[in-house]
């Protein structure tokens, strides 16, 4: 059951992320201030993109009750596959051959992990300091990529603050794991005397703001690409690492699983190495897919 729910938020994360950029289009490096977030509220499509973000964060968190982290985040490897499409046909984004051959690794090497995959032991929450460090660590790591992704051109840009969304989302998730058993073990009034719940909503927030910053420079599946890859990297090592996490023998099957997500992931990385943006359509090669008419 935990596979499929994280199958459809990564689903609604496409969706989500392809209609916030089709209403953040045009604004490229104006979504700097809170005015020009004002103005992205009176765009329809990212209205309606948002609202599918809430509901991926409603099923990503159904999900993660029911099962671990780092199995959970890495079936949202997906979002990217599903983005292709919704990029191809609402935002005229352009798709190579080559993208949809690595789409087809992404959902090979997922089938490979989700089958052989199963979960055996893990814990829901971790000593505090532990958590510090983790927070300390990821959190450093986006930062670094924020301002090397502000040092060179717009799909650079795109990759470099998709992948520090990517790790802020992981952490975001990761917390989501701790405040769901306060919530379990003490209710409303347990939750929010939690700390962990308000990592969590710092995470989510920068990491959305992170986002919308990559989707407006037009760069689509390079901005998907990487936070689909670095948010399963990242959540994968805090789930062994922090939350214990692991998978039930054979060592067959473990092996074969662990083989299943890296050809997944290469596959999303192929996707970024061969994403153009659709400033560069006019010089696009002949592997090209022709490109849709823009969607009204």
């Amino acid at each position: 059951m935990a596979e499929v729910l994280a199958l459809v938020a990564a689903a609604c994360f496409a969706l989500a992320a392809t209609l916030q950029q089709k209403g953040a289009l045009g604004m490229g490096d104006a979504l700097h201030s809170a005015k020009s977030y004002l103005q992205l509220l009176k765009q329809t499509w990212w209205l309606l993109g948002t609202v599918a973000l809430g509901a991926g964060y409603i099923f990503q968190a159904f999900a993660l009750g029911k099962g671990q982290l780092a199995v959970v985040q890495s079936l949202l490897v997906t979002t990217i596959v599903f983005a292709l499409p919704l990029g191809y046909f609402l935002t005229s984004q352009k798709v190579v051959r080559l993208e949809v051959a690595a789409a087809a690794l992404v959902v090979l090497g997922l089938a490979a992990f989700t089958l052989f995959g199963n979960e055996d032991t893990g814990r829901d929450d971790a000593p505090t300091w532990e958590w510090a460090v983790t927070l300390a660590a990821f959190g450093l790591l986006a930062a670094v990529l924020i301002v090397l992704g502000g040092r060179g051109d717009l799909r650079r840009k795109a990759a470099l603050f998709g992948a520090a969304a990517g790790v802020l989302y992981a952490l975001s998730a990761a917390m989501g794991k701790p405040t769901a058993d306060a919530f379990e073990s003490g209710g409303l009034g347990g939750m929010f005397s939690d700390w962990e719940l308000y990592a969590f909503a710092a995470a989510a927030v920068i990491a959305f703001v992170v986002q919308q910053i990559s989707l407006a420079t037009g760069h689509l599946a390079s901005s998907v690409a990487t936070v689909s890859v670095c948010n399963p990297i990242v959540s994968i090592v805090i789930g062994v690492i922090v939350l214990e996490e692991r998978l039930s023998d054979p060592t067959w099957h473990k092996l074969v699983a662990y083989v299943g997500l890296g050809i997944a992931l290469w596959g999303a990385i192929l996707i970024t190495g061969a994403t153009e943006g659709p400033k560069e359509r006019e010089t696009a090669g002949v592997d090209a897919l022709p490109a849709p008419a823009p969607a009204t």
